[in-house]
């Protein structure tokens, strides 16, 4: 069902380029062409052989600084997105 006012809703708004965000999803969109450019693709579906079902993982976290030429590697989903680089950690409770 439609939006009856579409006043109400929120216009998207997308990042710009200049923004940390973008860039690093840049960043994480160069290594899959890359790897899917150099990696081998028997049955001819356009995604290397090696990262079917699987993520490219960047050695050092692009949210600490790292970059493509830091290198890469394949992992699984589960793998790759379980690590919450963003996350503080939080101090330990002290009982008194």
């Amino acid at each position: 069902m439609p939006y009856r006012n579409k006043e109400d809703r929120k216009k998207q708004v997308n990042k710009s380029p200049d923004s940390p965000e973008f860039r690093r999803r840049m960043a994480r969109q160069e290594a899959r062409r890359e790897m899917d450019r150099t990696g081998k693709d028997a049955n001819k579906n356009g995604k290397a052989d090696k990262r079917e079902g699987m993520d490219v993982s960047h050695n050092k976290a692009l949210a600490q600084g790292g970059t493509n030429k830091d290198g890469v590697k394949v992992e699984s989903a589960s793998a790759n997105r379980s690590r919450n680089l963003k996350k503080k950690k939080k101090s330990p409770r002290r009982l008194a």
